[in-house]
């Protein structure tokens, strides 16, 4: 699951709002419509601190090759 999906689900399940997700994450409501529309560039700090709320961070994972 990406980001995007992962997100959106979480935030979903909780039955939270994008409004209500950027004010309990801390961070602005335009972060979250960006981060929940698969923009490129976003600032890790914030993305984690949308993902602590439900228990998780961003980090490094392999990258798998499709052969």
């Amino acid at each position: 699951m990406n980001l995007i999906a992962f997100v959106k689900e979480r935030r979903k399940s909780a039955n939270l709002t994008q409004p209500e997700l950027a004010e309990k994450a801390g961070v602005g409501l335009r972060f979250i419509r960006e981060l929940e529309q698969g923009k490129p560039s976003l600032r890790l700090d914030k993305v984690n601190q949308v993902l602590q709320l439900f228990g998780y961070e961003a980090g490094a994972i392999p990258k798998t090759i499709n052969e």
